[in-house]
């Protein structure tokens, strides 16, 4: 099978459902024997000094959450620094600053979208199923909505010859208006407010659960975060590439069926969202346009208003990636854990800075990470990798599902939470510049890596080498396989696996 007909072949895994043992030589920080706590809150406000600045440059911090984790407690106010929403050096008044500059930032965001959501109307669909228009250069959607299964990529299903950029206003036929340029210069964000009639509009999208004292202090800036890697899709920053009516009416599409179709699995996780009244939940629906979700309890309204209004944003921040399908998933336990949007859409920012180039319509980073997980079992178990290869499954494109959303279906909710919260104390400390010789200091033998999920994935795999090499003589069965590990893994003896592979592994690499 040629390598773009796999991909369009695994593609196909984001619309379905959901013989090591660590014991190298170098004792792993995530092992059983020597896994700590979780940071506490306690600990947590210790870090800081009276002006608000981590101690030591937050390398105490971060060995922390890379050996247990974070309390549920203190996510909200911890994750901000992990996604490099904050500096790890940065003062309470610095972050005081960010804060409301980024707040502004994401209102003038989402009164863009609710621009551009009032001038394409009421959708309706043209008979071949095509995006069609109203005469006017708005997109128009019908009420016969396609099956979700057949719904492709926004990026995938646009010719870029077509593209053309939209400048038209109604609304100031002389002239470009802020919203015009937000599509010509997606980047260049104003942090004045807006003389329209949206700058009144209903703050519930900007700020949808009230906030607890114990949030004031999150804010949202993004960090300039560039790949070491000159060839890595990563160093890519977000495009200038202009973002056309048409883009942007397709992710709104898509956006709304992935919103409806989220699971609830992490209200339990939420007791603030989980207990939403009924006419709020409708409210937060209505003011972002979202349709047929009178099935739904009001919970999951509301969760599914909250994934409309980030990921619009984040499409009209981001227009080169804009939206594709399996983000959702990506943004879902943000949302859960960050109960104000602007907070959760810039820590998704920062999620984003390493994960965008999964969604990269030229597959480069997708194929960078097979690679690294194909050396990293050829070179730990060389009889594994031989097996794989007579069946044509050395590419190791049976777990690109789990490289696309992060292990995000393999794991529990949970899970999730803390596999992600370590590679990202991971790349925050890559971020500040805490090498391999500080990590040594603090007894922490093997160095961060941006890798360090690949390695993990890498794991789950050789975990299950016996099974791979003496049952399965297909592909396919190696992909069934790896579907049936969700709900299965142990993620701290998987981080343990992974740790060991990092060590003996990283350089070779």
């Amino acid at each position: 099978m040629c390598p773009s007909a796999k991909v369009e072949s695994f593609r196909s895994l984001l619309n379905l459902s959901p013989a090591m043992s660590g014991g190298g030589h170098l004792k792993s920080p995530w092992s059983r024997r020597k896994r700590k706590r979780a940071l506490a809150p306690q600990q947590w406000r210790g870090f800081f000094t009276p002006e608000g600045k981590l101690r030591d440059g937050g390398v105490k911090f971060l060995k922390k959450v890379r050996s247990g984790g974070v309390d549920p407690s203190i996510r909200a106010e911890v994750w901000p620094f992990l996604l490099g929403v904050y500096e790890l050096n940065s003062s309470k008044e610095e972050r005081d600053c960010i804060r409301n500059q980024k707040r502004r930032e994401y209102e003038s965001l989402r009164r863009d979208c609710r621009r551009l959501l009032k001038r394409n109307g009421t959708f309706k669909m043209k008979e071949t199923g095509g995006m069609g228009s109203d005469g006017e250069g708005n997109i128009t959607e019908g009420t016969d909505s396609p099956d979700y299964e057949d719904v492709v990529t926004a990026r995938e299903s646009l010719s870029s010859e077509d593209r053309c950029t939209y400048i038209e206003d109604s609304d100031n036929p002389g002239g470009t208006d802020e919203f015009s340029k937000r599509v010509m210069e997606p980047n260049d964000v104003s942090d004045s407010e807006s003389s329209d009639s949206d700058s009144s509009a209903d703050p519930d999208i900007s700020q949808t659960v009230p906030s607890a004292e114990s949030m004031d202090e999150n804010t949202a800036e993004v960090a300039e975060v560039t790949s070491k890697e000159d060839s890595s899709p990563s160093k890519t920053e977000v495009s200038s590439r202009p973002c056309s009516a048409e883009d942007f009416g397709t992710w709104q599409r898509i956006i709304r069926l992935d919103a409806i179709r989220a699971n609830a699995e992490w209200i339990t996780y939420s007791p603030s969202q989980a207990v939403v009244s009924e006419s709020r939940a409708h409210r937060f629906a209505e003011a972002v346009g979202l349709k047929d979700y009178e099935h739904l309890e009001p919970p999951r309204i509301l969760h599914a208003a909250r994934l409309v209004s980030i990921l619009e944003a984040y499409a009209l921040y981001d227009p080169e990636i804009g939206y594709c399908q399996g983000m959702s998933d990506l943004l879902s336990p943000i949302i859960t854990v960050m109960t104000e949007d602007h907070e959760a859409f810039w820590c998704f920012v920062g999620f984003m800075k390493k994960a965008r180039h999964n969604f990269r319509l030229d597959e480069v980073g997708i194929r960078r990470q097979l690679n690294i997980i194909s050396k990293i079992i050829k070179h730990k178990d060389s009889h594994l990798y031989r097996h794989l290869e007579k069946l044509q499954a050395e590419d190791c494109f049976f777990v690109y599902r789990m490289v696309v959303v992060l292990f995000r279906r393999e794991l529990t909710f949970e899970q999730t939470l803390c596999i992600w919260e370590v590679m990202w104390a991971d790349q925050a400390a890559i971020r500040a510049g805490i090498g391999k010789s500080a990590w040594s200091r603090i007894r922490l033998r093997a160095p961060p890596t941006d890798d360090l999920l690949l390695y993990a994935i890498a794991a789950s795999v050789l975990q299950r080498r016996k099974q791979i090499i003496e049952k399965y003589s297909s592909m396919d069965e190696i992909l069934r396989e790896c579907q049936s590990m969700a709900g299965q893994l142990d993620v701290w003896k998987l981080l343990d696996d992974a740790h060991d592979l990092v060590v003996t592994l990283h350089e070779k690499i």
